[in-house]
């Protein structure tokens, strides 16, 4: 049973840089082959993920010795930018953050959330007591689970009954950066098992997100 994220999150909803990169590039990945509705672009330190609609977009980025900062909004979900004094999101943040790129979009009111990893734990800006929720659940709820990412993809693709094992099996080897086609083959299989992605799409976005770099 996957763990339910808080509302609004706290910062140890979030598992480790790498897992969490490893859960938004498998979503990526599939979703470049059809499978998921999301728009994804990513390179070796950049994931981003936007619905179509504009319900909701989150940013996955990693700043090296472990580093990570995991940004946000949801329309239903984040509220603490549309109080009448706004959140602020960067209140404590370090200064290696990307705070040429955070502060505008927070004066915009375009960030619901902003988290960020140290290399041992999660982080974030103290929240009002009465913040009901920043939308971290609703926008990325997988951000702690990984059978919340084969639950997600599982609705995407209506997969096969050994889909929830395929999709941890590749999350360790994305973890490890050792996805090669094989790899990809087999959770395309347990995805889609009638009429499984050509796998050539699916490599590239991996080779981008730097899933293939170990291998």
């Amino acid at each position: 049973m996957a763990q339910r994220v808080h509302r609004p999150g706290v910062p140890g909803d979030l598992s480790g840089p790498r897992r969490l990169w490893a859960r938004a590039a498998t979503l990526g990945l599939l979703a470049t082959v059809g499978i998921g509705r999301d728009t994804y672009e990513a390179t070796a330190d950049r994931l981003h993920c936007a619905d179509p609609g504009g319900s909701y977009w989150w940013t996955l980025t990693l700043h090296g010795d472990g580093r990570a900062v995991f940004r946000g909004q949801d329309a239903d979900g984040s509220q603490g930018h549309l109080r009448a004094e706004p959140v602020d999101l960067l209140a404590t943040a370090p200064a290696w953050l990307p705070l040429d790129e955070l502060r505008p979009r927070q004066a915009a009111r375009e960030l619901g959330y902003v988290y960020w990893s140290d290399g041992a734990s999660w982080s974030r800006a103290p929240y009002p007591d009465d913040l009901a929720d920043d939308g971290l659940e609703l926008s990325a709820g997988w951000v702690g689970d990984d059978d919340e990412v084969a639950e997600e993809l599982w609705d995407a693709a209506g997969g096969g009954d050994e889909m929830a094992d395929a999709v941890v099996a590749f999350l360790d080897r994305a973890e490890a950066r050792t996805v090669d086609a094989d790899a990809i083959r087999a959770l395309l299989a347990a995805c889609s098992p009638k009429e499984p992605p050509s796998v050539d799409a699916a490599l590239a976005f991996a080779a981008r997100a730097d899933l293939t770099s170990a291998a």
